[in-house]
Order: C-alpha cells, then sequence, then structure tokens
C-alpha cells in the first residue's frame, strides 16, 4: 500500500481536510458535551431529600398583593385544616410550629465563624422525619440540640465564603466541622444551646428542630402565645394526580416542593440539551460531506492514475484504502481531541457543581465515551464504503 500511498497523496490538500477536521471536532465536541452535561446534572436535580420523602407536600396559602394590603393572615384556620385531612388522598398530615421567641445563631467552621445572625426555627411532627430516633430526639435539660439545616445555607456558604475564604467545603459526610451555636431569648431567660447538625435538607427554608424542642422552649421561653400555622406537610396518596392538583388550584393553595421545580428545571435541561445536541450532528454531518467532497476531488484528480493501477492488476479494494486509511485517522484524532476538550470541560463545570451540591455523585465519561465510539464508527464505515463505491465506479467504467 505504501507504493500506492507515494503516487496517490501527491494531490492531498491539506487545508480541505484541516476543515473537515476542525468542523468534525467542533460538532463532535458539542454532542459529546451535551451528553455528558445532562447525565451529570439531572441526577443532581433530581436526586431524592435526605429526611423528606417525595411524597410528602408542604402546603401553605398564596400571598398576594390583597392580603398584604388588608393584612389578613395567611395562616391555616382549624376548619381549613379539618377539611384539609378529610380529603381522600390525604393518609396523614403535620403542622409547622414555629418558635415564638428570639432566636441568634453563631456558625463556624475549621475555627472560622462564618455566620452572626438571628435565626428562625420550626418543626413538624418527627414522624415526618427520616431520621434515625437515636440522632432526632431532645430531652429537657439537653443542651445540645439536633438540627437539620436548609441545603441552600451550605450551598451558600460552599460557594461564596468558602471559596473566597480558602475555607474547607461542606457535605453531608463532614456536618461534624459545622460549631453552632444557639442563643435563646424570652420570657426573662437567655440560654445557650449547642447545635448538632445532623444533615441537609432541600426542601426546607428554615432551620427545623425535634417537635420536643419547639414544645419545651415555646413552653419555657414564650409561655402563653400561639403560634400561627401557616405551612403543612401532607402525606398523599399519589401527589402528582390530577385529583390532587385541582384541589390545591381550587383552593389557592401553593405547594413549596423542591422536587416539583426540579421536574420542571430538568425538562427545560431534557429541551436544551436536545436542542445543542441537534446542532452539534448537523455540523458533524457537514463535516462529513465536506471530507467526502475533499476525497472525491482528490480521487478526481488522480482518476488517470487510478485508472493505470486497475488496468496493471490493482483490486478496487487496495487502491481505496490509502483513502480509507486517511479517513479513519482523521476520525481518530478528532475523536481523541473530543475527549480530550470533554474531560476538561466536566474538570471544570464539575468543580463548580460540586461546589454547590457537596454530596453530588462524580459519575463517569462513560456515557460520552461511548457515544464518541458510536459516531466515530458511523462516520467511518459511511467513508469508507462511500470511497470504496467511487473506485469501483471507476473499476467498471474502464471495464
Amino acid at each position: 500500500m505504501s507504493l500506492v500511498w507515494k503516487l496517490l497523496r501527491q494531490h492531498i490538500s491539506v487545508p480541505q481536510f484541516v476543515g473537515f477536521a476542525v468542523a468534525n471536532l467542533v460538532g463532535m465536541c458539542i454532542v459529546l458535551l451535551g451528553c455528558q452535561i445532562y447525565f451529570d446534572v439531572v441526577p443532581v436535580l433530581t436526586g431524592a431529600d435526605s429526611f423528606m420523602k417525595t411524597d410528602y407536600l408542604i402546603l401553605s396559602k398564596a400571598v398576594g398583593t390583597g392580603s398584604t394590603i388588608s393584612g389578613r393572615s395567611n395562616a391555616f384556620d382549624n376548619s381549613e385544616m379539618e377539611e384539609l385531612q378529610r380529603q381522600p388522598f390525604v393518609k396523614r398530615m403535620g403542622r409547622f410550629t414555629t418558635s415564638a421567641y428570639k432566636v441568634d445563631g453563631r456558625m463556624g467552621v475549621a475555627g472560622t465563624e462564618v455566620l452572626n445572625t438571628e435565626l428562625f426555627l420550626e418543626s413538624i411532627p418527627d414522624a415526618f422525619v427520616d431520621a434515625a430516633s437515636k440522632d432526632w430526639h431532645f430531652s429537657a435539660g439537653d443542651r445540645e440540640v439536633p438540627i437539620i439545616l436548609p441545603r441552600s445555607y451550605i450551598a451558600m456558604y460552599n460557594f461564596g465564603f468558602a471559596q473566597s475564604r480558602r475555607l474547607p467545603k461542606i457535605s453531608d459526610g463532614l456536618v461534624g466541622m459545622i460549631d453552632l451555636r444557639i442563643f435563646v431569648r424570652g420570657n426573662g431567660r437567655k440560654e445557650m444551646f449547642k447545635g448538632r447538625v445532623i444533615g441537609f435538607s432541600n426542601r426546607l427554608s428554615a432551620i427545623l428542630v425535634p417537635q420536643s424542642f419547639m414544645d419545651w422552649s415555646n413552653a419555657r421561653f414564650a409561655p402563653g402565645q400561639q403560634t400561627e400555622t401557616t405551612r403543612v406537610v401532607v402525606d398523599a396518596v399519589d401527589a402528582g394526580s390530577e385529583k390532587v392538583t385541582k384541589y390545591i388550584d381550587r383552593k389557592g393553595y401553593e405547594v413549596e416542593n423542591g422536587q416539583l421545580e426540579a421536574e420542571k428545571t430538568t425538562y427545560l435541561l431534557r429541551l436544551m440539551m436536545a436542542t445543542v445536541m441537534v446542532v452539534g450532528l448537523v455540523i458533524s454531518t457537514l463535516s462529513f460531506y465536506i471530507l467526502m467532497l475533499s476525497i472525491y476531488l482528490l480521487v478526481q484528480k488522480n482518476t488517470t492514475k487510478l485508472e493505470n493501477l486497475l488496468l496493471i492488476g490493482y483490486s478496487p479494494i487496495r487502491v481505496a484504502k490509502p483513502y480509507q486509511w486517511l479517513t479513519i485517522l482523521l476520525n481518530v484524532s478528532v475523536l481523541l481531541l473530543a475527549w480530550v476538550v470533554v474531560i476538561v470541560a466536566r474538570h471544570y463545570y464539575m468543580g463548580i457543581i460540586g461546589t454547590l451540591f457537596p454530596d453530588a455523585d462524580g459519575g463517569s465519561l462513560m456515557s460520552a465515551m461511548l457515544l464518541g465510539l458510536s459516531l466515530f464508527g458511523v462516520v467511518s464505515v459511511f467513508n469508507m464504503v462511500a470511497i470504496r463505491r467511487k473506485i469501483v465506479s471507476i473499476w467498471k467504467r474502464k471495464e
């Protein structure tokens, strides 16, 4: 094949093949990155909450301009609670209880104070919290309170404070690094408790404490004060059914459910990734035609030489091999470069995802690798078949 190659390579246009390689590389990178980003991001968005089941609905009343101006409360009254409890889709229901006293908090990480502000505590019946009883327990006289933090708090710390101060990032496995002090004031008393963080939740907007602590502390620091129920948690049968949705819409309730928002985001992500991958495939298809045009022009320039080679006994397969190997070499180079680009880009964006979601699973590059191999195989086979058919057409014409 070396002699044949030396004879046929004289009319190769380097700019044409470079143009093909660049266009194919761009298309391949777009397709592979779109695929890899999708498989890396979707599990993060749709991951289940560690402490609250996805079947639980957190309901609240919508706050509108009218209620704000009139000063009308957005709390649930007893009749509304009883009506909700009677609905056939409700298996059980619990109230969110809020603290009726003043709470200040100081949070430190690795000896550095990162938070010093007024806090807002809330609780729900322990049956709705998926935590071990030995971890989620408080008795009167204890100076340590188990706590579940909103994951948004940790995302802000990891992405902002820790990033700028070069402090260690916090994940579920490193909750022991958090030093949280809670200062409670009310009824002429002032006491300090140590908050023991047991984890984070995607579905909370305030710090969650055990119901036993909330009942004890409200009675001790705010005796006689009644807190309104502005939110309820519902263990629903088929939470996504049309019956449940219609009831919630009819009553004007809002669903505070990160899972529903994640599903919307996931749908938009799928749509965006599909669009991006279609664009990448179009670019790859155009690059394929650029390559085939270059090969056909090269074959056309070497038609006389090819005819002579075929006449002296060279088979069409042997004559086509130099061009086939050239296309395969170009495709392999593009695939390897595309993999390198995907690895570098993934290392960058996974660093950002890891900062926002420290417990996000790193996943693997298998999806991008397999897709790249599939595209390489399809394009190479088409290239080889097209080149062979072109050579055979010259051979048949001479016959």
